[in-house]
């Protein structure tokens, strides 16, 4: 088994839970919750990672230049993370299919966590 992260993109750089009814957002996260028990439950959730906040600093280069971030000219946003055990790339990407992002504009970048 490998890990991968998975990156969850918010497009347009909104975080949908912000035009959410209380209600609306008790049901977003229960969905959430139950697709990563199960994931967790399969023994593929490593780390249950977190959201983001929408905005940060970046630092650039030599200088350390820090500025607000993420990038203003940026149409989608990272929104938070989670770690997956699985045997390869392919079904890590299977797996991301549960994800609740997908029910709206969102997307999952799933990347491999190289061993160090």
């Amino acid at each position: 088994m490998a890990d991968f992260m998975y990156l969850f993109w918010n497009k347009g750089g909104k975080n949908p839970m912000e035009a959410a009814s209380p209600e609306e957002i008790q049901k977003m996260m229960q969905k959430w919750m139950t697709w990563m028990e199960t994931l967790k439950k399969a023994g593929h959730l490593k780390d249950g990672g977190a959201p983001l906040e929408m905005t940060g600093k970046v630092v650039h280069g030599g200088k350390k230049i820090v500025t607000d971030g993420p990038y203003a000219e940026a149409k989608d946003v990272v929104g938070g993370y989670i770690i997956v055990s699985a045997k390869d790339l392919n079904e890590a990407a299977e797996l991301s299919k549960g994800s609740p992002i997908l029910e709206g504009d969102g997307m999952v970048e799933v990347r491999a966590v190289r061993p160090m």
